[in-house]
């Protein structure tokens, strides 16, 4: 017999995590296939970062079987494994230092690296930079300190980083918090450009709101209370039931040209 080959992206199983005795996440199965576009909705404290850190490895589970790339945690060298997961998210953004230029920052993409004099860079990487700057609407700003920057377009710095090293998989952990208006729809317009680009791998955006879904997007996984309530394609799964009991609260969902809006009933 032939054994089955598995072509998941990421695949989550029975996984668990407790800090000091507190269960934050309770038997989370997920999987990821190729070609995917994922929103993990949920409310604060119901465990969705410390999802994510599992999934980029940069956490392991109390329990459970986390399997990236076609590679297990626990069985493989997690500093290479990183190097093919892109990664961004509002708290990234603080652990950067702010006098470097918004090119240096997508370079370290290269070696999971926050610090640029760590390892060795040429013009092919900084090619590299530039190029990925441009796919998110910054192609004039690559010699531009970070800290001068806007939260908006530190956040497309953070997304040009994510992609620029051709990652097999994309994680966006809450990159949209703490930006105004202006800054999160560009970021949303730059995230549905990118979801509808089959070049570019699997993307699972973090977020709390249904108005930050890009239109493009395919697959929602709810969180609440540490476990997966509710998760497969995007128009058969979000509703505002769902949404209800996920947030707690009734809610009423509508969807206006290609976005999802929500409020309390």
């Amino acid at each position: 017999m032939v054994a089955s080959v598995d072509n998941s992206i990421l695949r989550l199983e029975g996984i668990h995590r407790s800090f000091d005795d507190i269960d934050v996440l309770r038997g989370i199965d997920w999987t990821i296939e190729p070609g995917e576009r994922w929103v993990v909705l949920g409310p604060n404290g119901s465990g969705k970062t410390t999802l994510i850190r599992i999934a980029s490895m940069w956490l392991h589970p109390s329990a459970g079987r986390v399997t990236v790339l076609g590679r297990r945690l626990g069985q493989t060298d997690v500093r290479t494994l990183r190097r093919l997961i892109g990664f961004a998210g509002a708290a990234m953004a603080d652990m950067l230092r702010p006098d470097l230029s918004a090119a240096d920052i997508v370079m370290t993409a290269a070696n999971a690296a926050l610090e640029p004099w760590w390892h060795t860079y040429d013009d092919t990487d900084r090619d590299r930079a530039i190029a990925a700057l441009t796919r998110v609407g910054l192609s004039d700003m690559a010699d531009r300190r970070f800290g001068t920057l806007s939260s908006g377009e530190r956040q497309r710095v953070l997304l040009a980083r994510a992609l620029s090293d051709e990652p097999g998989l994309i994680l966006l952990d809450e990159p949209t918090a703490a930006l105004d208006l202006a800054g999160r729809e560009q970021l949303v317009s730059a995230l549905a450009d990118l979801a509808g680009d089959p070049s570019v791998p699997p993307i699972v955006l973090v977020t709390h709101h249904v108005e930050e879904i890009p239109a493009g997007f395919t697959h929602v996984l709810f969180v609440h209370d540490g476990l997966a309530m509710a998760q497969g394609p995007l128009d058969e799964v979000l509703t505002g039931e769902t949404l209800s009991a996920c947030f707690d609260m009734s809610l009423s969902l509508q969807r206006r040209r290609g976005r999802w809006v929500a409020w309390a009933n």
